[in-house]
């Protein structure tokens, strides 16, 4: 059995608010239920978008995931027990910038 939980690349990067802290909980709850779950056989793959094209980001001005592709990612990552799927350029960039300075990812505070 497992369990893929989508999360948002806000989950790494402060740039919403509330909605980041909330993203960032996210992610901290899928490592403790993957703790938790292992020992009964369950997996969780967590997978980190950006936007997505769907009616949910209709609104949004900014590149957009296919759907299509989004999901076979997903699902590669399931079938391949992945802890994270990193779906699209920005999760990845952003994730890899987490072992650096903070000024890499918040350049507007840079001095």
């Amino acid at each position: 059995m497992h369990v893929p939980n989508v999360r948002s690349v806000l989950s790494w990067i402060a740039l919403n608010g509330s909605r980041s802290a909330s993203r960032a909980a996210l992610w901290t709850t899928s490592n403790s239920l993957r703790l938790e779950l292992a020992p009964r056989g369950v997996g969780v793959t967590g997978l980190h978008v950006g936007h997505v094209d769907t009616d949910m980001a209709a609104d949004v001005d900014a590149p957009k995931s296919s759907p299509r592709d989004v999901a076979r990612q997903a699902l590669d990552g399931v079938e391949a027990d992945a802890f994270e799927v990193l779906a699209v350029e920005v999760s990845r960039r952003v994730k890899a910038g987490l072992s650096g300075d903070p000024a890499a990812l918040y350049p507007q505070l840079a001095v």
